[in-house]
């Protein structure tokens, strides 16, 4: 099933007219593409070996009581991780074969104006995270100093700003040195993680065992509200697949795509979820660097660890928290790309990570992965209604770049469906982005069919007259 443009990009050639929107932005060319299948599962390896997965774990830990047992907890997983691999390889299909971005892709359904509101709803979340995550970064970098200078250095903020910029200039040099990174990232990192692993087995086993493995824990709401949690952490990136499969070298099946989304998760994902949980246990802490120093208590053995820590933040930034909003800004403001990554670096600065998680919960990590992901739910449940049910997988992806042709202005069947979507996902939040997503797909199609008849974004759907 391929459209014009497909053939174009083969052939190596342009698209016939100005697309009006930067050189990023527009689809990338087969032999522009240089991430190989192995780089791209490190890449994940990469993305999900890092302290907001683990402090996820860690927020099953509350007042030193566990919301959800070590059986519940990797049941909750595994549900998430393969519908979050389901999605990540139904959601890529679109920007693997013709090399567009998510910012795109988006107006198929939204349209080019409507495709702004949308468009940052996944970068405002990409931006709070990406700011988080250089915050435990700053952390473990401070702990490092700490050591360094006997104790008289202690400034996290310095450290924070210090790790902001060495990730802005690494992502000036694009995506390959993305892949680069994620790969000396991810296999430095899993080994470190190996060997907190085995001091935790050591050294705290009885009161992780009493606290987590031997807790009541709940199979009600608690657990399916955790699923939604693990699914909210990964809505945001599966919702802009397309802005990392366009990265990835032709000719791969979306069966074999789809294992190098599932693999990689479910080795990160599950292995620090569950250390996040035993380092709670174990300290009653839910900030991992600070557990970390207690359980590491060696002062040499707390500088590798740290430094390990460090790089995961940049790892899981350069994958998915800087990319997609850079493309956002690139998009809004006609930057370039690489003033937009600056920008990208410098708003994560003003997003106050240190509210979202306190010494004694994660909660708050938790409940802002809720809340954003109830709009995310219905974005990705739109955007898949459209791509494969009203239009076939049937695009003509050189219209997306037309100004003034049928996508043009705003979809109000799309932009009405996210937000009945996410009105409905509100109404239980720990449930937020299934409700979304089921609520947000029905609408969708309802509205496509019986609303706004002369609609043109009807046009080459099943409901065009």
């Amino acid at each position: 099933m391929s459209t014009n443009l497909e053939t174009n990009i083969k052939n190596g050639t342009e698209i016939d007219h100005s697309t009006g929107v930067d050189e990023s932005l527009n689809p990338k060319k087969e032999d522009a593409r240089t991430v190989g299948p192995l780089a791209y599962a490190f890449m994940w390896i990469g993305d999900g070996v890092n302290l907001g997965n683990m402090t996820l774990g860690a927020s099953l830990i509350v007042a030193g009581t566990a919301t959800l047992n070590i059986f519940q907890t990797f049941a909750a997983a595994a549900i998430a991780i393969g519908i979050i691999s389901l999605f990540f390889a139904l959601n890529d299909r679109l920007g693997y074969r013709t090399g567009i971005p998510y910012v795109v892709q988006l107006r198929m359904s939204f349209g080019i104006k409507g495709s702004i509101i949308s468009s940052l709803l996944r970068g405002i979340p990409a931006i709070v995270w990406y700011g988080f995550q250089s915050w435990i970064g700053g952390t473990a970098l401070n702990e490092i100093a700490k050591v360094v200078s006997g104790g008289s250095f202690d400034n996290v903020v310095i450290c924070f700003v210090i790790i902001q910029a060495v990730q802005i200039v690494l992502s000036m040099y694009g995506f390959h040195a993305i892949a680069w990174v994620e790969t000396i990232a991810s296999v430095v990192i899993m080994l470190a993680l190996v060997y907190v692993f085995v001091v935790l087995l050591n050294s705290h086993s009885d009161v992780i065992v009493d606290k987590w493995v031997h807790a009541k824990g709940s199979w009600g709401l608690p657990f399916f509200g955790f699923i939604m949690m693990f699914m909210g952490n990964y809505a945001a990136i599966f919702l802009s697949a397309a802005d990392y499969s366009r990265e990835l070298k032709t000719g791969i099946s979306d069966a074999k795509r789809g294992f190098l989304y599932f693999s990689p998760i479910v080795v990160a994902y599950g292995f620090v979820l569950t250390i996040g949980a035993m380092l709670a246990s174990a300290t009653g802490i839910s900030n991992p660097v600070k557990a970390f120093a207690i359980v590491v208590d060696n002062p040499y053995i707390t500088v590798g660890v740290s430094a390990f820590i460090v790089l995961g933040a940049i790892a899981v930034n350069m994958v998915a928290n800087i990319v997609p909003p850079t493309y956002v800004i690139t998009l809004l403001t006609k930057m370039k790309y690489k003033p937009a990554v600056v920008l990208t670096g410098i708003l994560a600065l003003g997003s106050f990570p240190w509210v979202l998680v306190q010494d004694s919960s994660a909660k708050g990590l938790g409940m802002f992965i809720l809340i954003y992901s109830a709009f995310l739910g219905p974005i990705v449940s739109i955007l898949l209604v459209e791509y494969y049910i009203l239009r076939k997988q049937q695009v003509n992806i050189a219209d997306l770049y037309k100004e003034d042709g049928q996508f043009a202005g705003y979809n109000p069947a799309a932009i009405l469906a996210m937000l009945i979507g996410a009105g409905a996902a509100f109404t239980l939040v720990e449930l937020a982005w299934i409700i979304g997503v089921v609520v947000a797909g029905i609408s969708y199609i309802l509205l496509m069919k019986y609303a706004f008849k002369d609609s043109e974004f009807k046009k080459g759907t099943i409901f065009e007259k």
